[in-house]
């Protein structure tokens, strides 16, 4: 019956009309909901409005027409009100996935960035001056014996320093590409503490700060690399030594709690502010001026990646690295997995690849 379309139309639109408006109230209203609940609506919404629909054509007369109809689409409803809570809680699970993606990706571009910025920053100073000196070297400006022997010995100064810079960011490479190539050893952690103390002492003494070894008797043994347990602690080591007064000590510890080992280091300093321990281990972090370590003395300065590579070898380890404030001073603590005992968890906030690890906070080693 051709004449009958426009009235049936009407009354579909008329009784479907309101179901679909009231569904999408209900998603606009409830801007709190679920992504599963807000699937799970959805799929409701096109066989309650056909539903309402036939039920305004039908005119409230229950035909074995409607009756069929209306046990479609109950049984549709079976179907789909659970493949819409699954679908949802997947779609809600690739959603966190992927804003996770991107917000590493955020990250990791932004450290690219400032690594960059570092590089073409730190990395220029120690090349114009060997640039500065050779010229003048070559030039014959500079012709006294005392002050050629005083340059060349600035020259190896800073070509040390470039060295060291280069030998930071090729190990910092390894780290964020995972290719770290750990050999691991029965390893006693006070062996690696006397030699990093004897390693770093005449950098205190120039500092004029005290290394004061606090280890236990007995071993404090791990399966670990020797070679990057101690390049961990000998940056901690020297970044301590930068942020300590003079004449003030700086502690090295070793010993056994729980489950793990750790190697502790307690400076002296000025400490952290709690709100900049979130960034503390990031790539080229630079600190505020009440953290920004002293350059005389005849100290080196920090390539500033220091802590993030102590960060990287522990964790490459299965263990983690803690700051935190004490009286006076700060303390970096690393702990380790002991051999047969589970790893160590990873605390969140203090790890790379978080890893989103105070931008103001300590300069680095």
């Amino acid at each position: 019956m051709p004449t009958d379309i426009p009235q049936i139309v009407g009354l579909s639109l008329l009784w479907s009309g309101p179901v679909v408006l009231l569904g999408t109230c209900l998603l606009l209203g409830l801007g709190r909901l679920s992504l599963v609940m807000s699937t799970v609506i959805l799929v409701l919404i096109p066989p309650l409005a056909i539903l309402a629909g036939v039920i305004g054509v039908s005119g409230y007369m229950f035909t074995d027409d409607l009756k069929r109809t209306a046990t479609v689409l109950a049984s549709v409803a079976i179907i789909a009100i659970p493949a819409a809570v699954l679908l949802g809680r997947f779609q809600a699970r690739r959603t966190v996935w992927e804003r996770q993606a991107r917000e590493q990706e955020r990250a990791a571009e932004q450290s690219r960035r400032e690594l960059i910025a570092w590089v073409s920053h730190d990395l220029r100073t120690p090349l114009a001056d060997i640039r500065a000196m050779t010229e003048a070297l070559a030039d014959g400006v500079v012709s006294d014996t005392v002050d050629v022997s005083a340059f060349a010995r600035q020259i190896d100064r800073d070509a040390v320093r470039l060295s060291g810079m280069v030998d930071d960011l090729f190990e910092m490479s390894k780290i964020n590409a995972g290719a770290v190539r750990l050999e691991l050893e029965n390893l006693d952690l006070r062996e690696v503490v006397d030699e990093v103390i004897a390693g770093c002492a005449a950098a205190a003494e120039r500092a004029d700060v005290v290394l004061r070894p606090v280890l236990p008797d007995s071993p404090v043994t791990v399966d670990a690399d020797s070679r990057a347990v101690s390049r961990v602690l000998t940056n901690l080591v020297i970044n301590a030594i930068a942020h300590t007064p003079d004449g003030c000590p700086v502690d090295v510890e070793a010993g056994h709690a729980d489950s793990y080992a750790y190697l502790r280091v307690d400076d002296a300093g000025p400490g952290i502010a709690e709100h900049e321990f979130a960034r503390i281990f990031e790539i080229a972090y630079r600190g505020t001026s009440s953290r920004t370590p002293r350059d005389n003395n005849g100290l080196p300065s920090g390539s500033g990646l220091g802590l993030a590579i102590a960060e990287g070898l522990v964790s490459a380890h299965g263990g983690h690295i803690t700051v935190s404030n004490r009286a006076p001073g700060s303390r970096f603590e690393v702990h380790l997995p002991v051999p047969g005992g589970p790893h160590v968890p990873t605390i969140a906030g203090t790890n790379a690849a978080a890893r989103s690890r105070t931008r103001e906070g300590r300069a680095r080693a």
